[in-house]
């Protein structure tokens, strides 16, 4: 990655809370801590934020009442080959006219690009996907009341008594903060309340994640693994991690990145 998209992930990432280490800002942008401090260091000296002990901290903190989950603009660019070949898997699962309902994410966002030219019944919570396919789509759009949260591009209620309710789809496709085997983990209450009314609406729950999210864990469960029908990831996906989702019962599909190979390739493992 090159050294400026990571100064703006950096600087994104300070925005999302008080302090971040350099460990978290080297997952998100797969360089070496080594790297990540001599950045850190630089950003320090032009005065855009400040270097502490073990990471950075916002020269204007972030203000309360935000969502935990992380901005938007701080994971678009992360693992964005994966997330491109996983997003196309995911659209090839859909028919002409299906209904489906799409949440908010970088990982489903990815989902436009191979929809320009579908006819779908589209239901969606995020702000950016919605905003790109009435202007770049043929699909029919439908959100949800609530408040527009700008950093993470959601529309969020936690009413009951919303547009969600009155929609139905043949499948829901969502992003996560983890998964293991207690379930598929996001990081922010409202978000997960949210959520779970999409999923109540559709008969088929299908969890589009990179590799990396296996690895990775959170304090707040969205839904057991019994949930899910079926989970799209990248062919990084450890044994291990492909063991526990078959044991499951949960169809596997992996998909090989454009940056490794000339062509996105899909294998499927019942």
């Amino acid at each position: 990655m090159h050294e400026r998209e990571r100064h703006r992930i950096i600087l994104s990432a300070i925005q999302e809370k008080p302090v971040v280490t350099v460990q978290d800002i080297a997952e998100l942008t797969e360089a070496s801590e080594a790297t990540i401090r001599r950045d850190i260091a630089s950003l320090h000296v032009q005065g855009k934020l400040r270097r502490v002990r073990g990471g950075a901290e916002a020269v204007h903190p972030p203000q309360l009442g935000n969502l935990a989950a992380r901005p938007f603009r701080v994971s678009e660019s992360v693992n964005i080959d994966k997330k491109r070949a996983i997003a196309r898997a995911a659209v090839d699962l859909c028919e002409e006219g299906d209904s489906i309902i799409i949440n908010g994410g970088t990982t489903t966002f990815q989902m436009v690009h191979f929809m320009s030219a579908r006819r779908l019944q589209v239901m969606t919570n995020s702000f950016a996907i919605a905003e790109h396919l009435v202007k770049h789509s043929k699909c029919n759009v439908s959100v949800p009341g609530g408040a527009i949260y700008r950093d993470q591009s959601l529309i969020l209620s936690p009413f009951e008594n919303d547009a969600i309710r009155n929609f139905y789809a043949r499948r829901i496709f969502i992003g996560a903060q983890g998964i293991n085997a207690h379930g598929v983990m996001e990081s922010d209450a409202l978000v997960i309340q949210s959520e779970q009314k999409l999923v109540r609406q559709a008969e088929e729950l299908i969890v589009m994640v990179d590799s990396s999210k296996f690895a990775k864990r959170s304090s707040l469960i969205l839904c057991p693994l019994d949930k899910v029908s079926t989970i799209i990831t990248d062919d990084r996906i450890s044994d291990e991690a492909a063991a526990m989702v078959t044991e499951a019962g949960i169809k596997l599909i992996t998909v090989r990145p454009a940056a490794s190979s000339e062509k996105e390739d899909t294998t499927s493992v019942a």
